[in-house]
């Protein structure tokens, strides 16, 4: 079984639990220096930069401006199954591996208390100037998790480019927003209330950050939120 001791801070993590469990309208947490920080800033300074020729695709409509890249030979929007990219650092494959371990998933389901057990998908995501998401509701279903791993520095109080969790698809609604961007974690179970999105951003800045799912799969009936019933297929993000 592979070590992955120089990771995380779980003590962090589950400080976390409690006020995570009983948020309203959703349960959703913002946690600080969430990775051990020699790990994280090997992952900072190796995190892929943008380019069109290295799997990068960019999103812009009128609900969001966004750019974004899968794992390996994998869309951002399928199933992120376990498969080295030779693109990115060794450090970035650690940490996928991490994200797949027993270890990760068992002590977020125990942090959550939602039933997840699989990792189901993983993308980078890339804001610059003039990036943007609406405030947005996906409702895949109860035994969804929807995470954020930021590695941006020099965020300011008040500066755009956070994900913010708000309680209703309005952001005169925030309920909190994400300042610290350097080595923060975001997450939130997701459901008919679970609005997020990201303000826009006025500054020469990039927000760098991964989003995954983890969700409760089960080898006969497949995914338990929607998208798709079996590790294939696409899901919109």
């Amino acid at each position: 079984m592979e070590n992955f001791d120089e990771i995380f801070n779980w003590e962090n993590f589950f400080k976390q639990s409690e006020t995570f469990k009983n948020n309203k309208p959703f349960k959703f947490e913002l946690i600080e220096e969430v990775m051990k920080r020699d790990f994280y800033e090997k992952l900072y300074e190796t995190f892929p930069e943008y380019d069109e020729s290295n799997g990068w695709e960019t999103s812009t409509s009128y609900s969001k401006n966004q750019m974004f890249r899968g794992w390996g030979e994998i869309d951002s929007g399928q199933y992120a199954e376990e498969v080295e990219d030779p693109r990115v650092s060794p450090e970035w494959n650690k940490f996928y591996r991490f994200l797949h371990s027993k270890e990760f998933i068992d002590n977020v389901r125990k942090f959550s208390g939602i039933p997840v057990n699989k990792l189901k998908t993983f993308r980078f995501v890339l804001y610059h100037k003039g990036g943007f998401q609406l405030p947005h509701i996906h409702n895949e279903g109860p035994s969804t998790l929807i995470i954020f791993f930021y590695f941006s520095k020099g965020w300011q109080k008040g500066d755009a480019g956070g994900t913010y969790f708000a309680s209703d698809t309005d952001e005169s609604k925030i309920l909190v927003e994400a300042y610290n961007l350097d080595n923060t974690m975001g997450l939130f179970q997701d459901g008919p209330r679970a609005a997020h999105g990201v303000r826009y951003i006025t500054k020469d800045v990039k927000r760098k950050a991964i989003q995954i799912y983890l969700e409760e799969y089960n080898e006969k009936s497949g995914w338990s939120g929607k998208g798709f019933d079996a590790p294939k297929g696409t899901i919109e993000l």
